[in-house]
């Protein structure tokens, strides 16, 4: 169980990180579509943080105060990227902010599928709330890959 309680603690951490991103994509493009996807997926992400504090109950794992915060300084100092522009946004940084948030849903989706795979985890935590959990992270990924494609078109020929 010490591993898998790091394991949870990494992913809370992640999903910290998720959560903040995909707000700052639905605030930088509101009154666009990708903010409107963006905050509805805001609100899927933060039900899958609030499944997994609760999955981390069911399985007494600790909250790692130190990684919760740290996902929190990651995804600020992940602002600073290079996008080819001094100051602000430009045509790049939602291909860059997409790309994020589709790594860390897929490791959203790999969580759930290690944990529904692990003996003894999904009959505690429920193989069915486990499989919804896998086929919502793979419905979030599809509507990001289709959104960071349309994003990479316009940049790429700006």
């Amino acid at each position: 169980m010490k591993y898998l309680k790091i394991y949870l603690n990494d992913h809370l951490m992640g999903s910290t990180t998720g959560v903040e991103l995909v707000r700052r994509i639905a605030d930088g493009h509101e009154g666009e579509e990708l903010g409107t996807f963006a905050a509805a997926l805001a609100e899927e992400i933060e039900a899958d943080r609030d499944a997994l504090l609760d999955i981390m109950r069911t399985l007494d794992a600790s909250r790692d105060q130190v990684k919760v915060a740290a996902g929190w300084i990651a995804e600020k100092v992940g602002r600073l990227k290079l996008n080819g522009e001094l100051r602000g946004s430009s045509p790049l940084s939602p291909v860059v902010e997409l790309e994020g948030l589709s790594m860390g849903i897929e490791g959203k989706r790999l969580l759930w599928v290690a944990l529904a795979e692990t003996e003894g985890v999904a009959q505690r935590v429920g193989a069915e709330r486990l499989q919804k959990l896998i086929e919502r992270a793979e419905q979030q990924r599809e509507g990001v890959e289709r959104r960071r494609r349309e994003a990479a078109r316009r940049a790429f020929t700006a």
